[in-house]
């Protein structure tokens, strides 16, 4: 039961870095590349600060406003 439980994580995470991709770029081709090397798009991403101060959380929501 625990794999299951971490691949659901995988892939929930996996496309949370394509939201993040897709609201800073706009690039299908860079949004391909996240989307292979998304564990290091999100570390480079919190790096970077631009998950911070409560971006990680307003990205998500504003492909649902």
């Amino acid at each position: 039961m625990g794999k299951r439980d971490s691949s659901i994580l995988y892939l929930v995470l996996g496309i949370y870095s394509l939201m993040v991709n897709w609201y800073y770029n706009h690039n299908l081709i860079l949004l391909l590349i996240s989307y292979i090397f998304w564990p290091l798009y999100l570390i480079y991403e919190l790096l970077t600060g631009h998950l911070s101060g409560g971006m990680w959380k307003e990205i998500p929501l504003s492909y649902f406003k």
